[in-house]
């Protein structure tokens, strides 16, 4: 039995359904989460469907997660979307219902959940939820709404189409999406624009940015830098992308202070794979986007050093 009927299966046999993603959510996560969650209501109106994980204003425009009670997981079915990791799971309660789902497209270093579906070649996990309805189409209804979702999990996690994830298979499932009736022009510029201080911090990139000889770059954003943009830490997260828009920069890590002063490290490449450097800093993620932590200031130049090596040496 394929892994999309072994789901479809499981998704049957609950009255609730409760759908958890990744702190810190980026299009793909809510996406994927929100474009399921559509998916299912739409497939069967009977059931209870509810999305959990902390509200962003900034994020409100795919949609808004649930209030949920505790007593509600006694008897529910949990879905994980697109996230690699335990630790990541956004709300621990969803170890508490009756049975768990993972679906994601991160190297599956932490397996977890009574069925596992992942698929590390896939774009995001947003295509994977479209090739969930896909392989089931028979059975299953997508409304526009939740094709307007997936295409924007898409669009994010692929950079535009630009990352080497996006594969011939990603533009079929995009163009199948833009069929349905909503604006993929709408969904493409509300993801490219940004504020007037995102503005002004995507100035300051690029102003202090560090480059390497090794085309290996870094920054460091600490409290002190991002207190005048008045901006959190996951508002950040727009201006990972443009160090990679400079021709002699091949991979870079952008450092965002935490609460407890320790560094939050945001790491992307063209081409040397990252990961593995990623995971001996406590974090993991894709070959050419991944995310690490140092504990203080002190360790940022270690990294830094080891970012460096690891360039020069696949020059």
């Amino acid at each position: 039995m394929a892994i999309q009927e072994q789901i479809l299966n499981e998704i049957k046999k609950f009255k609730t359904i409760i759908i958890h993603r990744h702190k810190r959510p980026d299009p793909d996560a809510i996406g994927s989460q929100m474009g399921l969650a559509q998916l299912i209501k739409a497939s069967f109106p009977d059931k209870q469907v509810l999305c959990a994980g902390k509200q962003y204003e900034s994020f409100e425009w795919l949609g808004k997660t649930d209030e949920i009670a505790d007593e509600q997981y006694q008897d529910a079915l949990v879905i994980v979307v697109d996230t690699a990791n335990q630790p990541r799971v956004d709300d621990d309660r969803y170890t508490k219902g009756k049975a768990l789902i993972k679906i994601d497209h991160h190297p599956n270093d932490d397996q977890f959940g009574d069925i596992m579906w992942v698929e590390p070649d896939a774009s995001s996990t947003s295509e994977l939820i479209y090739d969930f309805y896909d392989s089931n189409k028979d059975q299953l209804t997508l409304p526009s709404e939740g094709a307007r979702l997936l295409y924007a999990g898409i669009v994010g996690d692929t950079g535009r189409f630009m990352y080497p994830s996006t594969s011939s298979h990603t533009l079929e499932v995009a163009a199948k999406l833009a069929t349905y009736d909503f604006s993929t022009s709408d969904v493409n510029q509300i993801e490219d624009e940004i504020d007037i201080p995102l503005a002004r911090l995507s100035a300051y990139v690029y102003e202090n940015l560090t480059i390497l000889d090794s085309g290996a770059a870094y920054l460091v954003l600490s409290d002190k830098v991002l207190e005048p943009f008045k901006l959190g830490d996951e508002s950040t997260s727009a201006v990972v992308p443009l160090p990679g828009k400079i021709k002699q920069v091949v991979s870079w890590a952008i450092f965002v202070e935490q609460k407890d002063h320790s560094f939050r490290i945001r790491l992307r490449s063209k081409g040397p794979e990252i990961n593995e450097l990623a995971k001996t800093y406590g974090g993991g993620g894709h070959p050419l986007a991944s995310g690490a932590v140092v504990d203080s200031e002190e360790h940022i130049q270690d990294f830094v050093k080891d970012l460096n090596d690891l360039v020069a040496k696949n020059k």
